[in-house]
């Protein structure tokens, strides 16, 4: 159309020669003919665009009307869903947060020797010394002369509170009164930074369970600890303490016990023997005035347990042996009981014996034969018994 490109133009050139002829002389009409062009196909795109949001909006506005009036939707499918248009985009790597992995708790022994930890306290009962610190203390190895707190054998390790990480686990003593060492079952960790940390006792010597004597670390985190009833020490036989295992488990602030028994009741192992005696008979002196003493005793076993052996303790107090039931003693020198070893006696069983001495002249210290009766199993140990003050008389003497 010319005669629109005309006035166009036109139009144009008057208004570009109004605005800027004071400051440069006009391009010429050739020049802004092809500005007008340029002009004319913006003008048409904005045109275009315009005309589609006319179509667009009314549609999207009864598209909205339609849906307040749609009918409640139909049971659930049970196809595959469509993709919804509101589903939230996915997020990108840089805006997940990843779920910071457990530290390592696995700590060797020299690593666990070479750091300062706080432990918790040790058992009261046993009267454990200052020195048995709890704060910023430094493990020795091994037990030690000194009350001072040692690491006993080698660190277990297993997943102790399921955050998929290894924590440790280690037996501690400290020498309390004597011989005897105050224990306990430690579970060690690691923070954030690296750094060894406690992470809580699992368990401790107690009055009643005074000894803890080893523990392994099971597959489910679990901590099995073999404990006993009495520490041997000070002259105690090792095989006298009765041993129980206990599990313990973490449940979430601390170690409690899950399985095992949680208490020691009588010795199974032991029975009640009971012993009488008559009078130790004097005959006349002999020249050395040494006199031939004989004494009659009885030992009954009150049960539970068979006896392989009884022996016979203390005899030396009363003179040396000469014959009758001595001549059939088996001598056991089982530490600090030295017994003639005689017959098997069954629970509910009894037997007599008559001893026969070579008794010496009363001396001026005023003691009084003693006669002990003790059990002894097959290995030639010796027990306690379940009554101990019936296993022991005082000898009288007559003539």
């Amino acid at each position: 159309m010319p005669e629109f490109d005309d006035i166009l133009v036109s139009g144009e050139f008057s208004a570009f020669r109004e605005a800027y002829a004071p400051a440069v002389q006009p391009a010429g009409p050739t020049e802004v003919r092809r500005t007008v062009r340029r002009r004319r196909q913006r003008v048409a795109v904005l045109t275009a665009a315009v005309a589609v949001l006319a179509v667009t909006i009314p549609v999207a506005a009864n598209t909205t009307r339609d849906r307040g009036s749609a009918p409640p939707p139909g049971p659930a499918q049970t196809g595959e869903p469509s993709p919804s248009s509101t589903v939230p985009p996915t997020p990108t790597p840089s805006s997940v947060s990843p779920t910071a992995a457990a530290p390592d708790g696995r700590i060797s022994r020299s690593q666990l020797l070479a750091a300062r930890v706080d432990l918790p306290a040790w058992p009261e009962y046993l009267h454990s010394p200052p020195s048995c610190g709890t704060e910023d203390v430094r493990l020795r190895p091994g037990p030690n002369v000194d009350s001072v707190p040692a690491l006993l054998g080698d660190p277990g390790h297993g997943d102790l509170d399921g955050d998929g990480a290894v924590e440790t686990v280690a037996l501690l003593g400290c020498r309390a009164n004597g011989e005897t060492l105050g224990k306990q079952v430690v579970a060690f960790d690691r923070d954030a930074a690296g750094r060894i940390v406690t992470m809580g006792r699992v368990v401790g010597a107690a009055e009643g369970m005074d000894d803890i004597a080893d523990f392994s670390v099971q597959d489910d985190g679990k901590v099995r600890v073999h404990v006993a009833d009495v520490q041997p020490c000070c002259g105690l036989p090792s095989w006298w303490p009765q041993g129980q295992w206990r599990t313990y488990a973490w449940t979430g602030d601390r170690f409690d016990q899950t399985a095992g028994p949680t208490k020691f009741g009588v010795d199974p192992r032991l029975t009640d023997l009971t012993l009488t005696a008559g009078e130790l008979a004097l005959g006349p002196p002999d020249g050395q005035g040494r006199r031939t003493g004989t004494v009659t005793v009885t030992v009954v076993n009150r049960g539970p347990v068979d006896v392989p052996r009884l022996g016979f303790d203390t005899l030396t107090s009363i003179g040396e042996p000469d014959g009758a039931d001595l001549d059939r003693c088996r001598t056991a020198d089982a530490g600090p009981v030295a017994a003639c070893l005689l017959d098997p006696l069954p629970a509910g069983g009894r037997k007599t014996y008559t001893f026969r001495f070579l008794v010496d002249p009363p001396g001026d210290d005023d003691l009084r034969p003693v006669v002990q009766v003790v059990h002894f199993d097959a290995q030639d140990r010796y027990w306690d018994d379940l009554k101990r003050s019936d296993n022991r008389v005082e000898l009288r003497t007559a003539g």
